[in-house]
Parts: structure tokens; C-alpha cells; sequence
């Protein structure tokens, strides 16, 4: 006869070993894409630090000051890129996990925005390569004293690239987040408009902590939040078809309180 008192445990132990299956997953699904990217690792760095290099003057270099930095930041880079390659995946993964608890017309919302996650996440990081980086190298190089050269670290740059990029890709997200909001029935398209002028702040109040001690850096990120913002407020009314009825219903609820406080 069974035990009653095991019979909660069941689901539990059911749920950590699904879990334990999709981290495996996980990580063989960036292991296979990081073991070609290994062999090229030092054309991946040299890649990722053609946005610097193309703007130090001539007879500038990057340097290591570390005995292990040129072996190990090359395959730091081409494991960065092999999780970034291997979002698709991993979200799925993630998807997969959550899925059976989802109903029917939450997962028809959840693999669009699993799939804009990706894309938006991945123009982030474009933006920050071809546009914010060579801006912000040039603007840094440019106000260096004429006695200084400029060498940077190649573990140091590392760090720099993988904040920004990592601060652009979450930035860029900020649609979903928008959308997943409102289908939740935080917020609602109507409030969010009228708190643009602090949402403009707040872009600006973000870029300064997770960009450069620099005024030219944070605009750079700060402007594109923003409109990010208003792209954000647009998909709302277009995927979440409920968001009326909850701004009627509150509207009604504050025009009912406001007719009670002034009889």
C-alpha cells in the first residue's frame, strides 16, 4: 500500500527531473555550437575588437596583461557567442518546460514572443556593434590627451563588450516586457501613456547605470528604450484584444470614487 504522505512528493520529484533534462539540454546545445566556434576563436575576438581597433591611431594595440589573457579571453569570446547563438535553443528549452502548464491561448501568445525575444534581443546587440561602439571608441579616443596612447586590455575590453552588449540585448526586450505586462493585467496601454515623461527619465536614469560614465553613451541608450517604449504601447493594443475591457472597468471604478468623494 502506498505511502499518502509520498504521494505530493511525486509531482515535485516529476517537475526537478524535467528540469534537470532541459538544463542538459541547455548546455549540450551551446557545447555543440561552441566546439566549432573554438577552433576560430582568435578571428571571433579579433571580430569583436574591429570596432576599437578601426578607431585607435596607427601604431596603437590592444595589449595583455595577463599571462593566460591570450588564450583564454579569445575562448571567453567564442563562448559568449556560442550562448548567443544558442538563445533560440535555449529559449525553446524554456518554453518546453512551461508549456504544459500554460492554457491553450497562452501558448499561442507565448512562442511570438519568444520568437520577437530572440530578434529583439539580437538587433540589440547589432545596434551596439555597428552603431554605439564605433561612436563611443571614436568620441573616448579622440578626447585622449595628445601624450597618452591608448592600449587596452584584452580582458578588460572583453568585459567592456559582453556589459554592452548584455545592457542593449535586455534593453531591446523592453517591448515584451510591455506586452507581458499588460496581458497580465498589471498595467494597461492608457497608464503607460501617461507616464511618458518619467518613462523618459527612467531611459536615461538606465543608460547611466548600465552604459559608460558618459553623457554620449546613455543617449545612445537611452533614446532608443524610448521609442523601444512607444513600440511597446503599439504591440499592447495589438496582442492583448482584453486591455479595453480592463481600461473601462478601471476608469469606471476611478470616475465612481471621484463621484463618492464629492457628493
Amino acid at each position: 500500500m502506498t505511502d499518502p504522505q509520498e504521494l505530493p512528493e511525486q509531482p515535485l520529484i516529476a517537475h526537478l527531473l524535467e528540469l534537470r533534462n532541459r538544463l542538459l539540454r541547455m548546455i549540450l546545445g551551446i557545447l555543440v555550437v561552441f566546439v566549432p566556434l573554438a577552433f576560430y576563436a582568435g578571428e571571433i575576438f579579433n571580430l569583436a575588437a574591429g570596432p576599437l581597433l578601426g578607431q585607435l591611431p596607427a601604431g596603437s594595440s590592444m595589449i595583455a596583461t595577463e599571462v593566460a589573457s591570450p588564450f583564454l579571453t579569445p575562448f571567453k569570446m567564442a563562448m559568449m557567442l556560442a550562448v548567443i547563438l544558442s538563445m533560440p535553443w535555449l529559449l525553446y528549452q524554456a518554453w518546453a518546460f512551461v508549456a504544459p502548464g500554460l492554457y491553450k491561448n497562452e501558448r499561442r501568445l507565448v512562442l511570438p514572443l519568444l520568437a520577437s525575444s530572440v530578434l529583439l534581443f539580437y538587433l540589440g546587440m547589432a545596434f551596439a556593434y555597428f552603431l554605439v561602439f564605433p561612436l563611443v571608441f571614436g568620441f573616448f579616443i579622440n578626447i585622449v590627451p595628445s601624450e597618452v596612447m591608448v592600449m587596452t586590455d584584452i580582458r578588460q575590453y572583453l568585459d567592456f563588450v559582453f556589459g554592452m552588449f548584455l545592457a542593449f540585448g535586455l534593453a531591446f526586450e523592453l517591448p515584451v516586457a510591455i506586452v507581458l505586462l499588460v496581458k497580465a493585467g498589471m498595467v494597461t496601454p492608457g497608464q503607460l501613456t501617461a507616464q511618458r515623461g518619467y518613462v523618459l527619465i527612467g531611459c536615461f536614469a538606465v543608460g547611466m547605470l548600465l552604459t559608460p560614465p558618459d553623457v554620449f553613451s546613455q543617449t545612445l541608450l537611452a533614446i532608443p528604450m524610448y521609442l523601444l517604449f512607444e513600440v511597446g504601447i503599439l504591440a499592447a493594443r495589438l496582442l492583448v484584444p482584453g486591455y479595453k475591457e480592463v481600461e473601462a472597468q478601471r476608469r469606471q471604478l476611478a470616475s465612481a470614487g471621484k463621484k463618492s468623494q464629492n457628493p
